[in-house]
């Protein structure tokens, strides 16, 4: 599998792309990847001539130098993963490539829903992200950018940042992938032990209890019984709102669709999740 670890390669690589004709589609990931990074890279497979996956554990968007350290990096696995999908090929650059001291980058304000959910929680980690996708949507210039719907607000971002930087990408949200007993597919899920895991399930029983009692309580109800479930595992929660779909901001009554975003201390490990959450009443 051609995998590039320079800007220099990809520039001349991407060239070439172009006059060849050919639609590049691109999934951004932090590596570790599973079976929801594979379903990301087999979609842009299926609608586009070639893939380019980056791997690159951003420092960036860590607010603790621990997670960081702690999150995994497992590069010969993921390429063994992807060798499955044809017309793939790897990005994997050092931070020096990612970062050079040249390079020019105008932050972006993002305004009210930079600083909400994980933003409140991760102060900085959104201007991370935005930092590291600028850089790779300015280097690659893909047609098509395919994310994962489990990080609702960093989608939301994303489109934004798509906006404000005038890339002209089509953004593509992709539905959350699940393990069968429910959980969220995450690279920190090989964080957890067994018994960790076990007790992480109450998230997504907490959001399907939400999901399942729309109209049925009051929002606070549904809250504060999908607030036990989690705390009742023994997980310690950093949040758990229902929120506009679009706005992000905090509902106080139900509507036609709303959004019960999650995020949880299982152990050393935190974890997020969300889940659409509709009114057949209100629809």
């Amino acid at each position: 599998m051609q995998t590039f670890v320079t800007r220099d390669e990809i520039s001349l690589w991407r060239k070439q792309l172009a006059q060849d004709h050919k639609k590049l589609g691109f999934v951004p990931t932090m590596g570790a990847l599973h079976a929801g990074h594979l379903s990301l890279v087999e979609k842009a497979a299926q609608e586009n001539d070639i893939v380019l996956v980056s791997i690159f554990v951003n420092p960036r968007q860590f607010n603790q130098q621990a997670d960081l350290q702690a999150y995994p990096r497992t590069l010969e696995a993921d390429i063994a993963l992807l060798n499955g999908v044809s017309n793939v090929v790897i990005f994997a650059p050092t931070e020096a490539e990612m970062y050079p001291q040249n390079l020019p980058f105008e932050p972006m304000d993002l305004g009210e829903i930079g600083s909400i959910l994980e933003g409140e929680k991760r102060p900085g980690h959104f201007d991370g992200v935005v930092h590291v996708v600028h850089h790779l949507f300015a280097l690659i210039q893909p047609q098509k950018a395919y994310f994962g719907e489990k990080d609702y607000q960093q989608l939301a971002i994303i489109r934004q940042l798509n906006a404000h930087y005038q890339f002209g990408i089509e953004i593509i949200g992709c539905p959350t992938k699940r393990d069968p007993d429910g959980l969220a597919m995450s690279s920190r899920n090989l964080r957890l032990s067994s018994s960790e895991r076990a007790n992480a399930l109450s998230i997504s029983r907490a959001i399907r209890f939400v999901q399942e009692n729309v109209g049925l309580l009051s929002i606070n109800e549904a809250k504060n019984e999908a607030k036990n479930i989690i705390s009742q595992a023994g997980l310690k929660l950093d949040y758990l709102e229902i929120v506009d779909p679009l706005s992000l901001k905090n509902l106080s009554n139900w509507q036609a669709q709303q959004i019960c975003c999650v995020a949880a201390f299982c152990g050393e490990v935190r974890l997020i999740d969300n889940m659409l959450c509709e009114s057949v009443k209100l629809t």
